[in-house]
């Protein structure tokens, strides 16, 4: 079976979910939404980096695509600085009854008791009303942790806590918006960027611990947040730009899962822009970055996913994936039940064949 795939947005995640699409023989892809001028008829082929051409041109005609009634969209759209703009294009296309998988926005993974009211209502209300389902995942929020560390308390006789953690090096991430204003590197250590905000990074990984806990029916009492910050020791630049002497250069923060004053579930972040910095952090696995889950229970778990590519290094690897999770995903969605489905819904998702 073949579906009728539209890709929503180009950029960093969005190039690698195009070439997945054109190159897995269960996709036809019919469209390609942008929303640069400067990308509107372009080839499909040429926006994701390939020496083809598809036919298939970007169009900045979204009620056109939806009109045309594909079976999916896969949403790679920048969300974190348009948020309500990318959560009515996700009202939009499901109202429309068409099926999404999306990298973001991230809290919608797990979005119950994360995600207000009055913004959670109209996707779910649009769902039902067009008979479609969506499913929002990735790395990170995404398999990292929900998928890998609920395979492992399966093998469990007790937990006691599961801690996920990100230890990566961003020196060679490439999205200035995402680094500096979203993250604050390279900003004043006494200015608190979007990120460090109260309750924004409860809103961002939330999801994470809130769909841990159910995966393991544990019911929080509260999420909670903790982070500290280390300034650069001199000046030096990154592919997002420069990290002037005394700015924010690394970044540890944890968001908790709280039962009482016990924490059975942990997201944790070690942001560095240099591998030499906060030499006191955890380090990861492998050069320039890993994920790491650690359960303490019957039996205690230490695993290290370590990320790599022949194309590029790990940043670049962990772009392949959050778009590959949410593309390979498309057969399950398109037979999902209508509604916001998550990892705890969907059958086991393998990936494309040879």
């Amino acid at each position: 079976m073949s579906f009728r795939v539209v890709a929503w947005g180009t950029g960093n995640v969005g190039k690698h979910a195009l070439t997945g699409i054109i190159k897995d023989p269960r996709f036809d892809l019919v469209d390609v939404v942008v929303s640069s001028p400067a990308k509107d008829g372009v080839d499909a082929g040429k926006l994701a980096g390939l020496d083809i051409e598809t036919g298939v041109l970007a169009t900045t005609d979204k009620a056109r695509v939806l009109a045309d009634k594909p079976d999916v969209v896969v949403y790679t759209a920048m969300t974190d600085n348009r948020l309500m703009e990318a959560l009515e294009d996700l009202r939009e296309i499901l109202a429309a009854g068409v099926n999404v998988v999306a990298s973001a926005p991230v809290f919608l993974q797990y979005p119950w008791n994360v995600l207000p009211a009055n913004m959670l209502e109209p996707i779910e209300k649009a769902a039902e009303e067009g008979n479609s389902s969506i499913f929002v995942n990735g790395i990170d929020p995404g398999f990292a942790n929900d998928l890998l560390p609920l395979a492992l308390t399966g093998t469990c006789q007790s937990v006691d806590q599961v801690r996920c953690m990100e230890i990566v090096d961003y020196a060679t991430y490439d999205n200035p918006a995402v680094m500096f204003d979203i993250m604050g590197f390279g900003k004043p250590m006494d200015e608190t960027p979007m990120l460090l905000q109260p309750g924004v990074l409860s809103l961002a990984w939330g999801s994470v611990v809130r769909q841990i806990a159910a995966g393991l029916g544990i019911e929080l009492d509260a999420v909670t947040e903790v982070h500290e910050r280390l300034a650069a020791p001199e000046t030096f630049n990154i592919s997002s730009g420069e990290i002037a002497e005394g700015t924010t250069a690394a970044m540890r923060f944890e968001v908790r899962g709280m039962v009482g004053d016990e924490i059975p579930v942990v997201l944790e972040h070690i942001t560095r822009t240099r591998e030499d910095l906060a030499p006191d952090w955890p380090q990861p696995a492998q050069e320039g970055g890993s994920y790491r889950i650690e359960i303490t229970g019957e039996p205690n778990y230490a695993l290290d996913l370590c990320l790599s590519s022949a194309l590029g290094d790990h940043n670049h690897a962990g772009l392949v994936a959050t778009a590959m999770r949410v593309v390979n995903t498309i057969p399950a969605i398109v037979d999902a039940k209508a509604g916001i489905r998550t990892t705890l819904d969907l059958p086991l998702v393998t990936g494309p064949g040879r």
